[in-house]
């Protein structure tokens, strides 16, 4: 017997193979999971019961369609109404031959936000201060509704306000410091959790959610300001020329508002009795009562037009550019209905407007917004090369425009005229040393008069550097360069402008 036991010799660097087993297991096979598309092709499809698929056809005919309520709304009452039956397993019970339509369902919805109690609201904020300071969320007092409240008025539901809503402690209980967490715990466990409220909430929708829409309440007869959900837009019925505005805060009543025919001839009215007295603020309430009685009816047609051009020149008149922005704003959007009216002079003024609040966002979409046509108005031009002589610093310019505007946009470049004057002035202190004689100032910067002119310079500080020499005024431009900086940074300071569109 040898006392060693041999081996191959190896001749490469390679990894010897592996000797040969003599049982190998068969490979297992790993079920790849399903796809999401696998998945939907195996989840069973709903088949909706022959009613429901009438319901639907009935939803969508046109003959059924509601003026005033659009496609969308309609589609999402749709799938509201039928997600809740499904939910609650009572697809075949509900009649779906007598529910309302959905349409229906949205219209009476709005008469009920319509029809809702006002409180006043010195009432309902002691209401709430008491019921606050109690500690209790089961207030039954009604909330003062606005227009944009459509939900359904739920019988046996508590009327809360928004606030409330996700928050079912008392508003003050989080400013109270316990001495034992124990007691904070005891106060909290007699409200209701988050959750039980949820459920509470689904168990009443699903028992009795559609059953509100089956009788409506019948409005009283002798509510003469109350909106039938078929009436659409009021008529009015009052025969005053002249009548004081005010704000509405409920539905308006037809026996203060002036139909059309009145209101043509309050128009012509207040014009003559602004050019008899020129009371700006007695014209400008009448104007905005003429154009509240114009909304409240949904008139929108060229009168209505011109009502809001002939308030918008008056307010430009007197520097309103509060008002002046209203009307502006209100005539982008009859403009683009094709009514009538001036719409290429609102637009050279809307240009010298922003030229004016130095908006340039808004200047750059007004420029998107001109076609090849427009741009060759007289009146866009002019505005337009304004914008232009400014962009380029060439006040020279600028100035003779500014004596031959047309239509009324000299009110408006009146509003900045001065800043761009200060803003030449430095410009001329620059260049003209070391003085320069009054008359050209007077020439260059759009002044009538020397008198004008040296009023301009003395209102901003200069007065002492105006000196009379035998060839006239001079203005000492080397000395004052450290004056017009200073009131030209005043002048071009930014300022909020109340109705800035």
């Amino acid at each position: 017997m040898s006392a060693y036991t041999s081996v191959p010799v190896r001749r490469t660097f390679a990894h010897p193979p592996p000797p040969n087993p003599i049982f190998a297991p068969a490979p297992q096979q790993v079920k790849a999971p399903p796809t999401p598309e696998q998945q939907k092709a195996e989840k069973p499809k709903r088949e909706w019961p022959l009613s429901v698929r009438q319901y639907v056809q009935r939803s969508f005919a046109a003959e059924n369609s509601i003026t005033g309520i659009g496609r969308e709304e309609m589609e999402a009452k749709l799938k509201q109404v039928i997600s809740q039956a499904a939910e609650s397993d009572t697809l075949l019970i509900v009649e779906w031959d007598a529910l309302p339509l959905p349409q229906q369902m949205i219209q009476l919805e709005r008469a009920k936000a319509l029809q809702a109690p006002l409180v006043p609201f010195r009432e309902q904020f002691s209401i709430l201060n008491v019921q606050e300071t109690n500690g209790s969320s089961n207030g039954t007092f009604t909330k003062k509704r606005k227009s944009s409240d459509l939900e359904p008025i739920h019988p046996g539901r508590e009327s809360q306000a928004p606030w409330r809503a996700t928050n079912h402690r008392s508003v003050f209980e989080d400013r109270i410091s316990y001495a034992d967490k124990r007691q904070r715990s005891d106060v909290a466990g007699k409200t209701s959790s988050k959750s039980h409220f949820d459920l509470e909430e689904r168990r009443r929708r699903f028992q009795g959610g559609l059953s509100d829409y089956a009788t409506p309440r019948d409005p009283s007869p002798n509510d003469s300001t109350m909106l039938e959900p078929d009436q659409g837009p009021i008529v009015g019925r009052s025969q005053d020329l002249e009548k004081k505005y005010f704000r509405l805060t409920s539905a308006p009543n037809p026996d203060t508002v002036r139909p059309l025919s009145v209101l043509e001839k309050t128009l012509e009215h207040l014009k003559k009795k602004w050019k008899q007295e020129n009371n700006y603020s007695y014209i400008c309430d009448q104007f905005k009562s003429l154009r509240q009685d114009l909304t409240v009816q949904h008139i929108k047609n060229d009168f209505t037009v011109n009502v809001y051009e002939i308030h918008a020149r008056i307010a430009l008149e007197r520097g309103d550019l509060g008002e002046y922005n209203q009307c502006q704003t209100q005539l982008r959007a009859l403009y683009l209905q094709k009514l009538g009216g001036h719409p290429t002079e609102f637009k050279a003024y809307r240009i010298l407007y922003f030229i004016h609040t130095c908006s340039r966002t808004d200047m750059n979409d007004v420029l998107a917004d001109l076609t090849p046509a427009e741009k060759k108005e007289p009146a866009i031009k002019h505005a337009l090369d304004a914008r232009s002589a400014l962009a380029l610093g060439n006040y020279h310019r600028f100035f003779q425009l500014y004596l031959d505007t047309p239509n009324m946009g000299a009110y408006l470049m009146d509003m900045f005229v001065g800043r761009e004057r200060l803003a030449a002035m430095s410009n001329i202190c620059k260049a003209y040393k070391p003085d320069t004689k009054l008359r050209f100032i007077t020439e260059e910067l759009g002044f009538e008069s020397d008198e004008e002119s040296a009023r301009f310079l003395c209102d901003h500080g200069l007065r002492a550097f105006l000196e009379e020499r035998d060839d006239g005024v001079r203005l000492l431009t080397g000395k004052a360069g450290s004056a017009i900086e200073t009131a030209k940074s005043a002048a071009f300071r930014k300022v909020d402008i109340k109705g800035q569109v």
